[in-house]
């Protein structure tokens, strides 16, 4: 009799989508047309205790893997369903050194990165975080009532974007060179405060010294004028002796 061969059961499929550690994957679509998902890797951000942070804690989510037609824009209405989002940066890379931000000019700021970036996300409140890290989606970048520019429409408004307008770009140089000159203001008077407090300090020490040489002065005088009466005394004390002397004749 041949045994007959149990059949292996079939391996479970694993529905769970990979993602880096301490990551929740959230799945996008450019638009309903798309088959494919692209992920999303989002975590709450956060630093060692102790560092400061640009960004502010327990109200801010990290973004991995945006994509080129992700704008800041098309991302905070992915995210605005978790709650009232106060800002979204995206960024060439993330944030090493924890240092105060400076405001982009949209004039003067440097060019789009082009490829994959990653984002900071601020919402108005820390469950706008939590909520986030709970999406499932796909989530749509381009909808009916929200489309998203691609190809060579995204070129086309780019570059229109990109020509500035003259009055408004005036009126950012003028802002500039106003915070500027301020600033340099700023400096020029602090750097006359630290000559002033110098000045002081050397005409203060210039009158100490001059009080030590005067009292020096004076101390010399006074053991001149004793040694002067010392030997007026002397000559004095010489004569009455001389004058006491035995004269017989």
């Amino acid at each position: 009799m041949v045994a007959r061969r149990r059949k292996r059961p079939a391996r479970e499929r694993d529905d769970r989508i990979p993602s880096p550690p301490g990551y929740t994957a959230i799945p996008i679509k450019f638009s309903e047309k798309q088959q494919a998902s692209h992920y999303l890797y989002v975590r709450a951000h956060g630093v060692r205790q102790g560092t400061k942070s640009t960004w502010p804690q327990k109200r801010t989510l990290f973004v991995l893997s945006v994509p080129p037609y992700c704008t800041e824009e098309s991302l905070s209405r992915l995210l605005s369903s978790c709650g009232l989002v106060q800002s979204v940066e995206l960024q060439e890379k993330p944030d090493l050194a924890e240092s105060p931000k400076e405001s982009r000019s949209k004039f003067f700021h440097p060019k789009p990165v082009p490829g994959f970036q990653v984002a900071y996300v601020v919402f108005q409140k820390p469950s706008g975080v939590s909520a986030a890290l709970a999406l499932k989606g796909p989530l749509l970048v381009s909808t009916e009532s929200h489309p998203v520019k691609s190809g060579i429409h995204k070129w086309i408004s780019d570059y229109a974007d990109s020509v500035p307008d003259p009055e408004a770009l005036r009126v950012e140089v003028d802002t500039f060179m106003e915070a500027y000159d301020q600033k340099i203001a700023e400096i020029e008077a602090a750097s006359l405060r630290v000559l002033e407090r110098e000045r002081r300090k050397h005409a203060r020490k210039e009158l100490l010294n001059f009080y030590a040489w005067q009292h020096r002065e004076s101390k010399m005088e006074h053991l001149a004028q004793l040694r002067k009466k010392f030997e007026e005394d002397k000559q004095r004390i010489e004569l009455l002796r001389a004058q006491r002397k035995f004269r017989p004749y």
